[in-house]
């Protein structure tokens, strides 16, 4: 008798629940009806809103493909060396910093830092090839950039 009652208040708790996630899903429902009930006055709102999002995006587009073109040839891999040039200034005052794009290409400058002077050589690099001859920091400002 005990098994049969504990059996029905479970299959009642179930039904319960399954009654009010039923109640729970209709009031969703009809909490998206508007106030008024015109439903299509709704519908040609919201068709309206999505028209003007659209007409943003359609005026956002060409922006982005522009933008796409030029991102080849931005900056996206840096590398710094910091040394000590001339060997009578401590600290390593001295960098190599190499600035390129995806494809390699860009600049390496070069400032060497002494006690009474101060140097700023660059140098370009296409493909990764520069067009003149690089101390071993300016390479390895490269290395670090391409992560080599």
């Amino acid at each position: 008798m005990e098994i049969a009652a504990l059996i029905i208040g479970s299959v009642a708790l179930v039904g319960a629940g399954w009654v009010a996630y039923e109640v729970i899903a209709i009031k969703r429902r009809v909490a998206a009806v508007p106030a008024d009930g015109d439903v299509f006055k709704a519908l040609r709102e919201l068709d309206s809103d999505l028209a003007s999002v659209e007409a943003a995006v359609a005026d956002v587009m060409p922006r982005v493909a522009g933008l796409e073109a030029k991102m080849p040839h931005a900056i996206t891999h840096t590398g710094v060396v910091a040394y000590d040039a001339f060997d009578n200034i401590t600290g390593n005052q001295s960098k190599s910093i190499a600035l390129l794009n995806d494809a390699g290409s860009g600049v390496v400058i070069s400032m060497l830092v002494g006690r009474s002077e101060t140097l700023v050589f660059t140098k370009q690099i296409v493909a990764g090839s520069p067009n003149e001859p690089l101390s071993p920091e300016e390479r390895n400002a490269i290395g670090t950039a391409l992560k080599r």
